[in-house]
């Protein structure tokens, strides 16, 4: 009985750790999205939160329905990036589960 129960410890145990990492894992997530031109960079937290945006110079002539869309388009991509690496730490998880 001791062994059974020192496997279902280890189990336990194994699990948890694995659910730490992945937490630990989620709050390290941070995806940047460039765009070709380099003109707008931006950056965004695990779960898709802008936390930072660079404009260059040269948007100041371009039109402002074409910036708008532009950094729009750059925030959703960056935020693809960040699923995209929450959906490996899911990954990971649902293995350690098995």
């Amino acid at each position: 009985m001791s062994a059974e129960m020192d496997a279902l410890v280890a189990g336990v145990t194994a699990k948890l750790e694995s659910l730490e990492e992945a937490l630990d894992a989620f709050g390290k997530i941070s995806a940047r999205y460039t765009t070709d031109d380099g003109v707008i960079t931006a950056e965004v937290d695990g779960n898709g939160a802008l936390t930072g945006l660079w404009l260059g110079e040269a948007i100041t002539q371009w039109q402002a329905k074409q910036a708008g869309e532009q950094i729009t388009a750059a925030c959703q991509r960056a935020a693809q990036r960040a699923a995209q690496e929450r959906a490996l730490v899911i990954a990971r998880l649902n293995e350690a589960f098995r």
